[in-house]
């Protein structure tokens, strides 16, 4: 059977790289302390530049509940996101 993880997807505004300064250290310091606790396994952005970000976590509640108080999500940076499973198989 496979193993299960959660991915958050994120698509950023076109400018995320002009507008994302004030709102960078929350937004880590929310990635680090998931990843600290054991919710979060890996994340970064997706693109050069960046167009969006993949964060994997353990379990699907944590990823679905992550944006809630993301900084890059509750200062319009993000606009949209999902959550989509992964079954790990090698």
């Amino acid at each position: 059977m496979p193993d299960t993880r959660y991915i958050l997807f994120y698509d950023y505004v076109a400018d995320i790289l002009e507008r994302r300064a004030p709102h960078r250290d929350g937004h880590l310091a929310q990635i680090r302390a998931g990843r600290d606790d054991g919710r979060i396994l890996m994340a970064g952005p997706l693109g050069d530049p960046p167009h969006g970000a993949a964060i994997v976590f353990k379990d699907r509640a944590s990823a679905e509940a992550f944006p809630d108080s993301d900084p890059y999500v509750t200062n319009g940076l993000v606009t949209d996101w999902q959550v989509d499973s992964w079954a790990i198989v090698a």
